[in-house]
This record gives structure tokens, sequence and C-alpha cells, in this order.
């Protein structure tokens, strides 16, 4: 099997992504009951998405919930169109990640690494697979997300532990 060679690790949860057609139903589950804190938004017309970034946790451990609405509920990305949008997972080498997973038959969407709404590198393994990439996320988007070096250290200390 193919996984005894693979050049990176998935080292956590880095975020869980939650999309409705008015974040303000979600604020109100996730900030005024859950007691989430929104630590920044992001707003972008190319993915046609308005969001809240909130957080579970700290330092490393942190845990983003992005509660997204679209801009447009006509055009695409559909943010709302699932609830639970995407998960996105810390990557410790995420060019490496891509480059195995995609030599494996991974399907990726559109758009390569780029930046995200916290500023890491990210990219998206698709939900659908296709003919020439057989594996996908049978429905669920799945976000790689570059971890920091104090991420992925604290993850490392963390395994280390007896």
């Amino acid at each position: 099997m193919t996984t005894m060679n693979r050049p990176f690790q998935v080292l956590g949860i880095q975020q869980i992504a939650i999309g409705g057609l008015d974040k303000l139903h979600l604020r109100r589950l996730w900030v005024d009951m859950l007691g989430l804190e929104i630590t920044g938004t992001f707003r972008s017309e190319r993915e046609n998405v308005d969001e809240d970034i909130c957080a579970i946790g700290q330092g490393p451990f942190k845990v983003e919930v992005d509660l997204m609405q679209p801009l447009d509920a006509e055009k695409k990305p559909a943010v709302h169109a699932t609830p639970l949008n995407h998960i996105g997972l810390w990557i410790d080498d995420l060019p490496a990640a891509v480059q195995w997973l995609t030599d494996q038959g991974v399907r990726f969407a559109p758009g390569g690494i780029r930046k995200g709404a916290a500023g890491f590198d990210i990219c998206f393994l698709h939900p659908k697979a296709s003919e020439e990439f057989p594996i996908a996320g049978e429905g669920v988007l799945i976000e790689l997300v570059q971890a920091p070096p104090e991420v992925t250290a604290a993850f490392k200390a963390l395994a280390l532990r007896p």
C-alpha cells in the first residue's frame, strides 16, 4: 500500500465551515448560544462568500468555525448549499501533499495552492471523483491548510507525550 511513502502528515482539524443563506442565523447559535468568539471576517466576490471567522480553543490547537453566507444565492460557489460546507485539515507540508495525492489519483478543485481567508496557504480536494482522478471527498469538500511552524511543533510535541 502507498501510505508508507506519504511525504506529509495530517496534524489535526484546522477548521469547519458552515453555510447558510443568512449568517445572522448561524451567528445566533454559534456565537450567542455556544459562545464562540468572532476573530475576523472575510468577503470575496470570486468565492461568492461573506463569512465570520470564529474560534474554538486557543493557540496552536485553535479550530476555526467559519460561518458563511453567499453574496449572491444564485451564483457559484454555493457556500450555503450544504450546511457543513467543508472541513479544513492542518498539513505539515502542503506542496508535498498536493503532489503526492495528485500522483495517487486524488482530484483537486480548481485554483491550486493559494492564500486562504485566514492567511494560510490552502487548496481543496474536490468532493466528486472523475475518470481521470478516481479519488475525491465523496460529497465533502476538504480544505488542506499549510500549518505554520508553531502548529506543526505543537502537534509533534503532543504526539511525543507518553
